[in-house]
């Protein structure tokens, strides 16, 4: 073989390399994503959870997130991310008063120091309150004594306001970040780490017609969906958004209720669930 023959194998053999490399990113981001859990309670194994093995990521690639056994409750909670806001959140609570959904609000400490009537609002309208920490940091950028602190400092301020029972056992942390050793400051003092079970991104700039069919589309039983306060798209799209579900057969519950209603691991292995 020639010099030049050499090197076209050569560079044949790294660009297969690449591709193969690639590929596997692609899987293991994959299989991440499969396996991310929606609730990591203070008793659960963190890093079995987050760092799952070999075996398991290999059969949510082959049987995707497959619940163990039987069918799950069509039992769906809208979640609230941030604030309160002087507008929005306002509109949003009386959108879903009208709605008769009550919902989870992850409210931002500091936020809901300056906006207390807000935040009473939000509890008068039947609706739950629960931790976003005290001041929306990157957790994951933290020690566990900074997150300790954003964690009770956050629930001791809304907790003045309103004495809601959630704010003591749930947390989500801001923009979803977060580490094995953030969820094991979280543990530490006695929250539950509440994630999703669908995104349908109305944090970036998108219509009404996206979110609502993402959620379409991803829908699970049982079902915790990331959405956020101040977006008034997200707004817009509530009325769709409960009427399908509604005829679909689901019920509209907080998050504590859903807790107290099934399992933390029925809600990691949800029941795919698409409305159409």
């Amino acid at each position: 073989m020639g010099i030049r023959s050499k090197r076209v194998a050569a560079l044949a053999a790294a660009l297969l390399l690449a591709v193969l490399a690639y590929g596997g990113y692609r899987l293991y981001l994959r299989t991440n994503a499969l396996a991310a859990p929606a609730v990591i309670t203070p008793a659960m194994d963190a890093h079995q959870l987050l760092s799952p093995s070999l075996a398991t990521r290999w059969e949510r690639l082959v049987h995707g997130n497959a619940p163990p056994g039987g069918p799950r409750p069509k039992l769906i909670a809208l979640t609230f991310d941030d604030g309160p806001y002087p507008v929005d959140t306002p509109l949003l609570v009386d959108a879903l008063h009208d709605l008769k959904v009550p919902a989870t609000f992850f409210l931002i400490g500091r936020d809901g120091e300056q906006y207390p009537e807000l935040v009473r609002r939000i509890a008068a309208g039947g609706n739950e309150i629960a931790d976003h920490t005290l001041t929306h940091p990157n957790l994951d950028q933290l020690d566990a004594a900074a997150v300790r602190h954003e964690v009770e400092e956050g629930a001791r301020v809304l907790r003045a306001i309103v004495p809601d029972p959630a704010l003591r056992t749930m947390l989500r942390p801001p923009h979803g970040r977060y580490t094995e050793d953030t969820v094991l400051a979280i543990q530490s003092v006695g929250y539950d780490v509440i994630l999703w079970t669908d995104d349908p991104g109305d944090w970036r700039s998108v219509s009404m017609q996206t979110i609502e069919a993402h959620m379409r589309r991803f829908a699970t039983a049982p079902e915790i969906v990331l959405l956020h306060s101040g977006k008034r798209t997200t707004i817009d799209a509530l009325p769709q958004i409960v009427a399908r579900y509604r005829a679909a057969g689901y019920t509209f519950v907080t998050v504590g209720q859903l807790l107290r209603r099934v399992s933390p691991e029925q809600l990691n292995h949800p029941l795919k669930a698409p409305l159409g």
